[in-house]
């Protein structure tokens, strides 16, 4: 079977290194993690699909109360970015140790351990079949990784962006809270946005839904789900116009 997509943007949280711990214990990085998710993106990458990633940093820092810390929002964010990187990195080495070319583009100069952003660089590396990790957000404070995702995949022509999280799809309310909730197997932006259902923060499901790029919330712990998602099996939930 061919892929049912050529270029994807796999956005993950950062949270979702910490395996299932948590927080308990803090260990911001969990090897087995970080090598499973290499592992689930090399096979995909020899089936000839073209992979992008953007990570968030929540497992490192998260923006703290302002009144409480004395840290302002900008300043946070900016750690928040930061934060990135490490991820970035971390999945960086994660990849290459599973014998695959990457290349980690920041949009905050660092040329020692990055490249700086550069769109049409990182569409040559995707057409080299190099995975390409995007660092540091935008390079804006006051905008999330999941704006950062889809800011990324519209420029680089993704042909979808999945989402990866600890449940398997959007539901009607929180699973693991609500046992009633009915997941649902695809939906329009606009019924997300009636039903108030949380995907992603406004903007960035607002640049999706202007740009007519759809997205998949699937559950990336599960082994092989990221292949089923690319070869168009039923997993998870598809956003779509």
């Amino acid at each position: 079977m061919q892929p049912k997509y050529k270029r994807i943007l796999l956005k993950l949280s950062g949270e979702a290194l910490m395996g299932e711990g948590g927080t308990s214990g803090y260990e911001p990085l969990n090897s087995a993690i970080i090598t499973q998710y290499a592992k689930e993106v090399k096979a995909v990458a020899a089936a000839g699909v073209e992979v992008a990633l953007v990570i968030g940093g929540g497992n490192i820092y998260r923006g703290m109360n302002e009144a409480e810390t004395g840290i302002e929002r900008a300043h946070g964010d900016y750690m928040g970015m930061l934060a990135t990187v490490i991820n970035g990195m971390a999945l960086q080495a994660g990849l290459e140790k599973e014998g695959l070319y990457t290349r980690l583009q920041s949009a905050i100069k660092m040329e020692q351990i990055a490249e700086p952003y550069i769109r049409r660089r990182a569409i040559r590396h995707l057409e080299k079949h190099r995975v390409v990790i995007f660092g540091a957000g935008t390079g804006n404070p006051y905008f999330t990784t999941d704006t950062a995702g889809s800011l990324r995949a519209i420029e680089i022509k993704a042909d979808v962006i999945l989402k990866g999280t600890r449940v398997d799809g959007i539901y009607t309310a929180d699973p693991e809270k609500d046992p009633s909730a009915t997941k649902f197997e695809s939906i329009t932006f606009k019924e997300c946005i009636s039903k108030n259902l949380k995907v992603m923060d406004m903007t960035a499901f607002t640049l999706c839904m202007e740009n007519n790029l759809p997205i998949i919330v699937f559950d990336m712990n599960k082994p092989g789900n990221l292949m089923r998602v690319v070869m168009g099996e039923g997993v998870g939930t598809l956003v779509k116009g």
